[in-house]
């Protein structure tokens, strides 16, 4: 698999699992009815260090992003998105650019990580906290699952 900053002509490649991801309304606190156009801003908003992992067909199979969480002092505090095409899931392609990101927030500099809403029930939990995340605490009955009912969103952070 190869990682690599995303190209403004990646963003097609991204958007159909971009957007199954968020229409499900399962793990991201976006807006399902997100358009494309709003979709990119969100993802690829300059700032925003983009990454796709490619598979060895060349197909992109997931992204990244990380960028700072807060302004002024502190800065050095990054947050970060990943999604992983749903038809690809459970071949550590999530690992594989969460290694990447976390490295790359450092080498750029960055103390720490924060995801300000992972939803509790998000499979990805336990990915994180695997990658040394800890759970600060979670705000209950924040997210309208559609499964679950409400549920809440955990705040997890990393020193890097």
């Amino acid at each position: 698999m190869l990682i690599r900053e995303a190209a403004a002509d990646d963003w097609p490649r991204i958007w159909p699992f971009w957007h199954r991801i968020v229409a499900a309304a399962e793990t991201y606190a976006w807006d399902p009815a997100t358009s494309e156009e709003d979709a990119r801003v969100l993802w690829m908003a300059p700032g925003k260090r983009v990454y796709v992992a490619e598979d060895a067909t060349g197909a992109v199979v997931g992204s990244a992003y990380v960028t700072p969480n807060y302004g002024g002092p502190a800065a050095r505090i990054a947050n970060a998105g990943f999604m992983v095409d749903p038809d690809h899931t459970g071949r550590g392609i999530g690992r594989h650019l969460a290694e990447h990101i976390l490295t790359t927030a450092k080498d750029e500099g960055y103390r720490g990580m924060v995801f300000n809403a992972v939803v509790e029930t998000n499979p990805a939990v336990h990915l994180w906290t695997s990658l040394g995340f800890r759970i600060l605490g979670t705000v209950p009955e924040a997210f309208e699952h559609p499964r679950h009912g409400l549920v809440g969103l955990h705040i997890m952070y990393r020193t890097l």
